[in-house]
Parts: structure tokens; C-alpha cells; sequence
């Protein structure tokens, strides 16, 4: 189990219990077609460690502009895979780079990479078993 604190709370995740990605909505969206979902996988696969990578980047150096962009851009993609909870923190650091305040943007961005790094984990099993 690890024990996570953001924003001043504690969050708890046991990363066997707990899932970050909403396969049914996934599958919905998909109608089955396991080729296109395996398509829609590897493309988000794809964009995890940019998104991480670049609004990290775009934090350190100040270009909230760009971070709000990135965000906006990464919330789009997690919704496609029911992510709501970091749909809603990316939504969140979205609109803390467009009023530019980095003090409050940090803990929701550690918390969503660590729920990107989940999703990512949750795929690549998906992928095995599939």
C-alpha cells in the first residue's frame, strides 16, 4: 500500500484494488472493436511520459500558458479512457496555469502523474491478458 499526501490530504491507493481507468467506458466507446482499442492503448501509451514530461517542464519554467494548454490536451485523452478523477485535476492545473499560480499547481500535478503512471500500468496488463 502506499500512502500518498496532495493538497493536505492522505490518499490512499492499493494499486491491486483500486483502478484508474474506467474499461468500460473504453469498451463503450470502442463498440468491441478490439483493434481500434488496442489502437486508442498504444497512442495513450504513447502520450503518458510526454504529458508528464512536458507540463513538469513547462511548470519549472514558468510557461503557465503552455502548461494550460498541455493539461487541456492530456484531460482530453484521459477522459477517452474514463479517468475522471484526472480528468478533473488536470482541469483543475489547467485553470491554476491560466490564472498563473504555480503554488497550488505542484501537488495536483504529482498527484496526476501518479495516477498517469497507474493508467499506464493498468494498459500494459490489459495488453498482456488480451
Amino acid at each position: 500500500m502506499n500512502i500518498l499526501l496532495f493538497c493536505g490530504t492522505f490518499k490512499t491507493r492499493m494499486n491491486s484494488n483500486l483502478k484508474t481507468i474506467d474499461f468500460s467506458h473504453l469498451n463503450s466507446l470502442t463498440s468491441g472493436d478490439e483493434s481500434f482499442k488496442k489502437e486508442l492503448i498504444g497512442i495513450f501509451l504513447e502520450q503518458i511520459p510526454v504529458f508528464i514530461h512536458n507540463m513538469k517542464k513547462f511548470l519549472d519554467n514558468n510557461k503557465f500558458e503552455k502548461l494550460a494548454r498541455e493539461a487541456h490536451t492530456a484531460k482530453s485523452s484521459a477522459l477517452i479512457f474514463g479517468m475522471t478523477n484526472s480528468g478533473r485535476l488536470l482541469k483543475e492545473i489547467q485553470l491554476l496555469a491560466e490564472s498563473k499560480n504555480p503554488t497550488e499547481i505542484q501537488p495536483a500535478l504529482e498527484e496526476v502523474e501518479m495516477e498517469l503512471k497507474q493508467a499506464k500500468t493498468e494498459l500494459l496488463d490489459m495488453l498482456k491478458e488480451g
